[in-house]
């Protein structure tokens, strides 16, 4: 998006999502009592305050009841991030609320849960629901949005090579879920665009010892900390890829990316984060400083409540959703006093963004076939 207009369209996104989701208060069939719904949030390891993925979310729904204060949500933390865990801990509330939040891939196998309690609704963050086997399915009843994260990847990438003095960048992820994954190699294809298409030369710092296993036990590299709830490891990692040299980290690891954040904050050096899935600029404020350089988004407690408000007023449909930059779910940060990108910067991001929107840029995400050096529209311009 171009520098004058991210902030106005974002407005504009928002109140879109918010008039096709409240259908007003009284419910139709399927949606919750005439008193509101009863909602919760389920998140592990990490809780809704994590100031990142859960935390959006917690807002979305928060700001529906803002317009909707009939209703109310509890949130729910399963602490452990272990899959059946997450499951059990599910099934053991679904008879007490009318719709359950869940966040995150650990949740993918709610099928089951959903298929036997079709009277409850589920919203499923960032997986399709699986049955027992593991096979991807949709279920009337779970409305199940997942995310391009390899978009603001990419952009997150690009704006990485563009501000290196060191000329050494790296991201930390948390688990290597297919959306951590997907943030990834969407960076790499950003950094290997701007090297190709910018005049930079920015090398991507792998640390072996870090690497990680996706869901099909793939080494993917990268750097990743094995828990979205430890600060303390993402601080050591974080450490690690600063004394390698990398001035500017790429952070999607929860609450652990705290740590990454407080390695940057007490480094000497000039370095910087990119914050992921919300505006994270507040959380870099580093005295008279700020260590953000700019966020990735990713769009999702809007999503929430236009799905919240389709309960309501009876017009839910379930099924499962890609998201990404053709709808405008995923963006990058690039309001005055929000970011410390240079104006000709944006300009290039912005035209790179375009291009992904319009199908020419196709960056590498974990499973659509495409790698950080081979992916479609490595040549565009």
């Amino acid at each position: 998006m171009k520098k004058r207009l991210m902030a106005a369209v974002l407005c504009t996104v928002f109140a879109a999502l918010t008039v096709t989701g409240c259908g007003g208060q009284k419910a139709g069939a399927g949606g919750g009592s005439a008193k509101g719904l009863n909602i919760a949030i389920v998140s592990s390891p990490s809780g809704v305050d994590d100031g990142s993925f859960n935390q959006d979310n917690y807002n979305g729904i928060l700001s529906f009841i803002e317009e909707h204060p009939e209703s109310k949500v509890t949130p729910v933390k399963e602490p452990t991030g272990d899959t059946a865990a997450c499951i059990k801990t599910v099934n053991d509330i679904v008879a007490d609320y009318d719709v359950i939040v869940c966040d995150g891939f650990q949740f993918a196998g709610i099928g089951e849960v959903a298929q036997e309690n079709p009277d409850k609704k589920f919203i499923l963050v960032d997986s399709a629901p699986s049955d027992p086997d593991g096979n991807e399915i949709e279920v009337e009843n779970i409305y199940a949005m997942t995310f391009k994260e390899q978009d603001g990847g990419f952009l997150a990438g690009i704006a990485a090579a563009l501000n290196t003095q060191t000329g050494k960048v790296a991201v930390v992820n948390g688990i290597a879920f297919p959306s951590n994954v997907n943030y990834q190699y969407g960076f790499m294809s950003g950094v290997n665009y701007s090297n190709k298409h910018f005049g930079t030369s920015a090398e991507i710092v792998e640390l072996s010892s870090y690497a990680g296993t996706d869901v099909t036990g793939a080494n993917v590299g990268g750097n990743y900390v094995g828990s979205f709830a430890d600060p303390a490891a993402g601080k050591v990692v974080g450490e690690a890829l600063i004394k390698e040299g990398c001035d500017i980290i790429f952070v999607a690891a929860g609450s652990s990316g705290n740590g990454v954040f407080t390695a940057v904050k007490e480094s000497s050096e000039k370095d910087f984060v990119i914050g992921c899935d919300t505006d994270q600029y507040d959380d870099g404020a580093n005295g008279s400083e700020n260590v953000i350089l700019t966020s990735a988004l990713k769009i999702m407690g809007a999503n929430d409540k236009r799905v919240l408000g389709t309960v309501l007023d009876g017009s839910f449909k379930g099924g499962n959703y890609v998201l990404g930059a053709e709808s405008d779910s995923v963006g990058y940060v690039s309001a005055s006093g929000r970011c410390q990108l240079a104006a000709d910067q944006i300009e290039k991001i912005d035209k790179a963004y375009q291009l992904v929107k319009d199908g020419k840029i196709v960056p590498a995400a974990n499973f659509n076939g495409l790698t950080p050096d081979n992916f479609t529209g490595i040549d565009v311009e």
